[in-house]
């Protein structure tokens, strides 16, 4: 019995595992849509527009560790895909993105929605199939999956023309195994190397480990947890490894960078030995590289080997697999260095932070006095969502953090990721509370995906800091570099909750901080999807 091309790559997605694909069809995907069709083993979730499946996907591959996967078609819809792809490459997401494509008989010639999308998505993929031969979509999907979860994550694009996925063929050849020559990502940490680290953590007195979110990409969290409790070592984190830790926990001194917390920056100006595990050291949170390696020894773990020296050179390079080698540090007997007064003076820092006021105005609510208060009354395991600006570095330091995940858009800094990411997550795990975070500009970027929330039935919570302005790039413009805001204002907005309603959806004005208490009891205690907005002072800075 003959099947199609398209029948091969959804019994393919089968076979890997996949149970939910987000995506928007189009003419040269319907074979594949029509093969998913008869398939009620994989959900799907049609989005508003190509981006947020790439967000969607993006969201589920962070909770779930497998990667997401995305489905939309030829030319403006793959072309509307490159932010989400780009959003995942920057963050070393595992996703797996399917287009449809013209005729292969057609290509080159300029067709309608003919787009050369495997060489657009070139620079911020892991790496793209052009499928030639419908009985090669059983090895291509299959490589395609391992390389997107192995090694260093990354989105893989598979671009199949729709005479391709029309294509009849003899029983498909479904590989159990992928050998895909030259790639053969390092897992295990030299062991040379392994010993070096060790003993310069011996010999430290003021030690810090700053962990990235490659801790969490190899689900590395509890080693790298053990590691910093076992020889007493504060550990500061990047952006995209924010949560970690606890915000409670006596090692933790939050996000370091430009935008961080001032513990955690007072840290690194301090120490004496930098351990890097899973980060990228980038400009966010390595505002001065070089003078960083010019003051102390730093060691750095990542399981890419172009990252090692790339932004900061490192006296111990150690490439691997993070969650690997952490556990060959935890095997050796490593001397926990005497960091008593070091540990001490930092908590004071932290206590000092930690306890700080927030500044009021009447008729506004800080962000920050919003954040902490929201955090304390989250679930121990919810899954935060958030977007880019202002809100995003408000949440970074002032969220506390508990056993659950922070999700945002790092690397790219994408605005609109937060609120497509959270669907996303809600629909990999239903039974996990899930909040949005975002501003009003980065809101309107997405708001038109309440549709698949209310389509889903999602009981996600959507905190909108409204401030009338595009608020970070406001707030540069307020420097003395420039001649002051220039559009920025966002007239026009519309009425979220006239918005809300019309997608069933409630809303909850917050605009007095002593209503933030009950109004967070209300929006966390309501049945289903709450939108709630929050009246922020459109002067109001992330140095307030």
């Amino acid at each position: 019995m003959k099947t199609t091309g398209a029948q091969a790559l959804i019994e393919s997605l089968l076979r890997e595992g996949v149970e939910h694909i987000f995506g928007y069809a189009g003419a040269t995907i319907c074979p594949a849509a029509d093969a998913l069709s008869a398939t009620p083993q994989i959900g799907y979730t049609l989005v508003r527009t190509e981006q947020n499946a790439g967000h969607m996907a993006s969201g589920y591959a962070r909770v779930t560790g497998k990667p997401g996967v995305c489905m939309v078609t030829s030319g403006p819809g793959a072309t509307n895909l490159i932010t989400g792809i780009a959003t995942a490459y920057m963050d070393s997401i595992p996703m797996v993105a399917i287009t449809g494509q013209v005729p292969s008989h057609l290509l080159g010639r300029d067709i309608f929605q003919e787009v050369d999308i495997t060489g657009a998505v070139a620079p911020f993929s892991k790496h793209s199939y052009l499928v030639k031969d419908a009985r090669e979509i059983p090895r291509i999907v299959k490589e395609a999956f391992h390389i997107a979860s192995t090694g260093r994550p990354g989105p893989v694009l598979i671009d199949i023309p729709i005479d391709i996925q029309q294509q009849e063929i003899e029983k498909p050849v479904f590989p159990a195994e992928v050998n895909i020559r030259g790639y053969k990502p390092s897992v295990r940490g030299n062991e040379l190397q392994i010993k070096r680290v060790a003993e310069a953590i011996s010999k430290a007195k003021q030690p810090l480990i700053c962990a990235g979110g490659g801790v969490w990409l190899s689900h590395a969290r509890d080693e790298l947890l053990e590691l910093a409790e076992r020889n007493a070592i504060p550990v500061v984190k990047t952006m995209m490894g924010i949560s970690v830790l606890p915000t409670d926990h006596p090692l933790n001194l939050g996000m370091i960078g430009a935008h961080g917390n001032r513990c955690a920056n007072q840290a690194l100006a301090k120490a004496d030995l930098l351990i890097m595990v899973g980060t990228r050291a980038a400009d966010r949170a390595m505002v001065d590289p070089e003078d960083i390696a010019n003051r102390m020894a730093t060691i750095h773990i990542d399981v890419d080997p172009a990252e090692i020296g790339k932004n900061l050179i490192a006296a111990i390079p150690l490439v691997g697999d993070v969650k690997v080698i952490l556990q060959q540090l935890l095997e050796r007997d490593i001397t926990a260095p005497d960091s008593a007064a070091w540990l001490e003076r930092l908590r004071e820092y932290r206590r000092a932070e930690l306890d700080r006021v927030f500044p009021a105005r009447e008729g506004y609510v800080f962000p920050g006095t919003f954040l902490r208060k929201l955090g304390g009354k989250l679930a121990e395991d919810a899954v935060v969502c958030v977007d880019v600006g202002q809100n995003q570095l408000f949440a970074c330091k002032y969220l506390p953090q508990k056993q659950g995940r922070l999700l945002t858009s790092g690397g790219l800094g994408t605005m609109g990721y937060s609120l497509p990411a959270a669907v996303g997550v809600k629909v990999a795990q239903p039974d996990k509370q899930t909040i949005v975070i975002c501003g009003d500009g980065s809101f309107q970027m997405s708001m038109n995906e309440l549709a698949a929330i209310k389509t889903a039935g999602l009981d996600i919570k959507i905190i909108v800091f409204r401030n009338n302005v595009l608020g970070l790039v406001h707030q540069i413009q307020n420097s003395p570099a420039y001649r002051g805001p220039f559009g920025v204002a966002l007239d026009g907005s519309p009425d979220f909750a006239a918005i809300a309603a019309a997608y069933g959806i409630p809303s909850i004005a917050v605009d007095c901080e002593a209503d933030v208490d009950a109004a967070i009891d209300r929006i966390l205690g309501a049945e289903g999807s709450v939108l709630a907005i929050v009246n922020v002072h459109p002067d109001v800075t992330t140095n307030d």
